[in-house]
């Protein structure tokens, strides 16, 4: 489907768009490096290339440049890099710019090797003792036991003494920051901060080696490909960001969903240890999809579209309680369609991954809403797709309250999804 700037899009249904064959699955298998991390809600690898060709056979555009304004745990800046292109990138979870720098980077694995087995051989032998600030901290202890507090607390230390170069060390990083939800206390397949009680004990040195290990093959398959392109990730809120002037050829991006995963929850093992903030809920402010991030004024609430206001007042019929997140959520989406615009050069492309779902029974159409936000940015020819969604690390079914599920006998709100391509002209 077509859409263009004089389409009156309440008058659409997204709904009726068929299947894409051509954006549900890759020609080729998936690297080793986008699986280094776990990470919710990742998009597949091949969106990148496949908006990439949809760019240079449709409108014959050149891209140096490629953004992805919430690049998340990096699939976009790999992607890029690997189409040797240049890329940036941000993303308000220090967690994810973590990830998506280790991601991007080039590695010797013979350096890889000997950090990691100096690390390993001190760690036997050195004592270390363990600061109050990790073994009073209550959230570290609601986690670990104390054994364990003081075993990541040694191999932490090592790390960040043993590695001196920052691009190796933020590889080790990344590999201690993966292995402390396997550690700790919390229930593996929740899709919330939960405490497993009859989860085993495993043993922090072992789990790091497993994880190196893990981080090792993936190096070892793109071994021999070097890029000498400019990759820039920062930790930055992109509504925040200040542009001077258009930076990019093409942003491919996916934002977060209304009433999303709480990132900085899901996070804050990496975020307490990695010491990025005092409280990991700090990290929940300026997070667009969070529940906790609803600071709006009523001139704001006026300003959405009449899709945006329209969802808004079912949702008050339903649960007044999380209007103001919700009203919040479409708000910022607008502002950052305003700001994708303006990063791009003149005939660029903005590619937007997006879904619909429901919340109190109350249809959000997302795809519908950002859709209508392009075209008042003054977007053209607005291309939109709908694909299949595959599999995804948390779940894609709701109960009857509107909460995340586990079971499949709950109702199913993530069945496809969109993708939403406007030019600017």
């Amino acid at each position: 489907m077509i859409i263009k700037n004089n389409t009156i899009i309440d008058e659409v249904d997204f709904d009726i768009i068929p299947i894409n064959p051509d954006w549900n699955k890759s020609d080729s298998k998936e690297l080793r490096m986008h699986r280094i991390h776990w990470y919710p809600a990742k998009f597949p690898p091949f969106i990148v290339s496949k908006a990439i060709n949809f760019a240079k056979e449709h409108y014959s555009l050149k891209i140096n440049t490629i953004a992805d304004i919430f690049c998340g745990c990096g699939t976009t800046a790999l992607e890029s890099k690997l189409s040797d292109l240049d890329f940036w990138g941000c993303d308000i979870n220090p967690v994810a710019t973590l990830i998506a720098k280790v991601k991007s980077k080039d590695y010797e694995s013979a350096q890889l090797q000997e950090y990691f087995q100096e690390i390993k051989a001190k760690f036997f032998i050195n004592d270390l003792e363990t600061p109050k600030e990790y073994l009073e901290n209550e959230r570290i202890n609601y986690w670990f036991d104390e054994s364990q507090i003081k075993e990541l607390y040694k191999l932490l230390t090592l790390i960040r003494e043993e590695v001196t170069s920052q691009k190796y060390q933020d590889f080790f990083l990344c590999a201690f920051s993966n292995i402390l939800r396997k550690i700790s206390r919390w229930l593996i397949k929740s899709i919330k901060p939960q405490v497993d009680p009859n989860k085993p004990t495993y043993n922090v040195i072992e789990e790091f080696e497993k994880q190196f290990k893990i981080m090792l093959k993936a190096v070892f398959e793109l071994e021999g490909y070097s890029c000498n392109k400019q990759i820039k990730i920062e930790t930055k809120n992109f509504l925040e960001y200040k542009f001077k002037s258009p930076l990019v050829d093409m942003v491919v991006t996916s934002p977060p969903y209304v009433t999303s995963y709480e990132y900085a929850d899901l996070h804050q093992l990496s975020t307490l240890w990695l010491n990025y903030v005092q409280d990991y809920r700090d990290l929940r402010q300026g997070t667009i999809g969070s529940l906790h991030h609803n600071r709006l004024s009523e001139e704001e609430l006026d300003s959405l579209n009449s899709i945006g206001q329209k969802i808004c007042h079912e949702m008050i019929k339903r649960d007044k309680a999380k209007i103001k997140s919700i009203a919040k959520y479409f708000f910022d989406i607008n502002k950052s369609i305003q700001h994708t615009y303006n990063m791009l050069h003149n005939n660029g492309m903005a590619i937007f991954l997006i879904g619909n779902t429901r919340y109190r029974d109350v249809y959000i159409d997302n795809a519908k809403y950002l859709t209508q936000c392009m075209l008042d940015a003054k977007f053209e020819e607005i291309h939109i797709f709908k694909r299949l969604i595959g599999s995804k690390i948390l779940t894609r079914f709701r109960d009857a309250k509107g909460r995340f599920s586990a079971s499949s006998n709950s109702r199913k709100v993530y069945n496809y999804e969109y993708v939403v391509i406007g030019v600017k002209k």
